[in-house]
């Protein structure tokens, strides 16, 4: 049965009036909101964008760190009749701009004093924006309303109107916008309805065994479909608590302190936390060096025998016990029963890493056209290196070309003031082209490459470039790759060095640079380097084989434009910004 994200909400906060359902951390402590407390804020928030003028069907805009604001803001627009479209905290004004003005927003909420200043310098060029509200401080501009002040206008505000805006939702009406963070040109609005957000969190967490007993952490970007599903929309469905980070580079403390039972990481925060457990294993010594050694081989073997239904190697137990437990206590994931990943292609490297340490890494496909999930992953059934098996419910297939598409409840709307790209999306049969090359063995899924990554060389080869750079990445000093070479005689690789290996590197090739720019110019790292490209050169074809190679100054980032919010690789971003470097490889 369907049902709107209201009644769903209703049912829930009504059935766990005074459990946990947020948390965060303030003056050095974390403070409780329960789920009465929780619904009375969204309903009061809600009154409030109605008496600040939000009409149905309209945008709000959301911008900041994720916290109990964010979520009420998003949910108070929702029961208003209204289309929260969140907008990642890094996007310039101008991307902020872009995003309100498609959303046609009425009202912006903001974190900050940074955060407003964006919205500031646009508003003139924001006709429909009729208020803006901070989560966190105030402002004497007139338009500019403090979190206690807007609270404050939705006490005073009638229910009436309200609940007319509730009434007058049906399952089937878009609720939200998750706008694409898109690795070329502008970011498209995916409509998602209630139906699609409700069905797909309900079936994604019951395919997880989750439970009001379950508790999460909040960090990834909010205007990502992966962390609404997870810590906004799942909770909603059964009751479990979010907690929110502090920030990104607090979360390992929050980690021990909050004890996840379920922990969604984008690949680069794995291969983050791996970068830095390897650094701290360097400095082990003698017997302790030897028995972490012993435990990891137990660790990698007995978490390919768990897959394939096999016994547990011998002194399983012990390692358990003497390595594996205490990783996951130090981390803060003893009490995780699902580690995922998601939103990125994650190495192969990363993955045994973490099974040969008795944490093995969930992986879930999907993407924002689908509300999140495809595939999931779970410890009772999941392999390395393929991305899991159907969500329960919805529909997958390998189109002729080898493109994944998918059919279901899941699947989205269409993107807002955009019928050219939703009629090449969706097709007539209702399957979503996903523009993911694919595999599937034993109802397991395997993503091989992007459509539209694929390199085809001067040669008329068709190489799919992730398969290489995961291969890249799982050097040991590698943090980026990025293949090139279409239309090109043979195959390159852009490479970006692991900071916290600069030194090992250093040592390692004799080099006697003192930075990461030093290094990338210095022949003894690029010849030290291409020898362990070559070691990946023999497990590969010959026409996927890289011939050269060279390193950047600095790690692809964000900021430098060369990745999304999601860490997803802009190709077009890299190709244009380092063309002499790459036109070097073919001069």
């Amino acid at each position: 049965m369907k049902a709107t994200v209201m009644e769903v909400f209703d049912k829930t906060a009504k059935q766990n009036a005074g459990r946990p359902a947020l948390k965060v951390k303030k003056n050095g402590k974390w403070v409780t909101t329960t789920w009465r407390e929780y619904h009375e804020q969204v309903v009061t928030a809600a009154r409030a964008f109605v008496s600040l003028g939000l009409e149905p069907g309209k945008g709000v805009s959301i911008i900041g760190f994720n916290c109990p604001q964010w979520v009420i803001a998003d949910l108070a627009a929702i029961y208003a009749g209204g289309c929260p479209a969140g907008i990642y905290t890094t996007n310039s004004p101008d991307q902020c701009r872009y995003i309100a003005e498609h959303a046609e927003a009425q009202v912006a909420v903001v974190e900050n004093a940074a955060q407003l200043a964006k919205f500031l310098e646009i508003r003139g060029e924001l006709p429909e924006l009729k208020a803006i509200v901070m989560m966190n401080g105030d402002h004497d501009d007139d338009d500019v309303y403090s979190w206690a002040d807007f609270m404050k206008r939705g006490e005073e505000a009638d229910e009436a109107a309200l609940q007319e805006r509730i009434d007058a939702q049906d399952a089937d009406d878009t609720c939200t916008y998750i706008y694409t963070s898109g690795t070329t040109g502008d970011p498209k609005a995916v409509m998602i309805t209630h139906d699609n957000i409700t069905w797909t969190a309900r079936a994604a967490l019951e395919a997880l065994g989750a439970g009001d007993g379950d508790r999460m952490i909040s960090y990834l970007p909010l205007s990502h479909i992966a962390e609404q599903i997870v810590s906004l929309h799942g909770p909603i469905v059964n009751g479990s608590c979010t907690a929110f980070a502090e920030s990104i580079d607090a979360l390992g403390d929050n980690l021990r302190e909050v004890r996840p039972t379920i922990f969604l990481a984008v690949p680069r925060v794995w291969e983050k936390i791996q970068a830095k457990m390897q650094q701290a294993a360097a400095s082990n010594t003698g017997l302790k060096k030897k028995i972490a050694a012993w435990a990891r081989g137990i660790g990698l073997r007995g978490g390919y025998a768990m897959q394939e239904d096999k016994p547990l190697p011998l002194f399983w137990g012990v390692a358990e016990k003497l390595v594996f437990s205490k990783v996951r206590d130090a981390l803060g994931l003893d009490q995780c029963r699902i580690a995922v990943t998601s939103a990125a292609p994650i190495s192969k490297s990363t993955l045994e890493f973490f099974l040969s340490l008795g944490i093995p890494i969930m992986e879930v496909y999907g993407m924002s056209e689908c509300t999140g999930p495809a595939t999931i992953s779970l410890p009772n059934a999941y392999r390395t290196a393929w991305v899991g098996k159907v969500l329960p419910g919805a529909e997958l297939k390998i189109a002729e070309d080898g493109e994944i598409c998918m059919r279901g409840r899941h699947v989205f709307k269409g993107y807002f003031k955009n019928e050219a790209a939703t009629a090449e999306a969706l097709d007539d049969d209702g399957w979503l082209h996903s523009g993911d090359i694919g595999e599937i063995d034993k109802g397991f899924l395997r993503i091989t490459d992007r459509k539209k990554d694929l390199i085809i060389t001067a040669g008329g080869e068709n190489i799919a470039p992730q398969v290489i750079e995961g291969k890249l990445k799982g050097i040991s000093a590698v943090s980026q790759a990025v293949v090139v070479g279409d239309r090109r005689k043979h195959l390159s690789a852009l490479l970006t060095l692991d900071e916290t290996k600069l030194d090992q590197v250093l040592r390692e090739s004799g080099s006697s640079a003192k930075t990461m720019e030093d290094a990338a110019t210095d022949d003894k790292v690029q010849q030290w380097l291409m020898k362990q490209v070559d070691e990946v050169n023999k497990d590969l074809a010959r026409v996927q084989t890289i011939k050269k190679i060279k390193v950047l100054p600095a790690d692809l980032s964000i900021e430098g434009g060369e990745l999304t919010p999601t860490m997803k690789v802009k190709r077009k971003v890299v190709n244009t910004k380092y063309a002499d470097l790459i036109e070097g490889f073919y001069s």
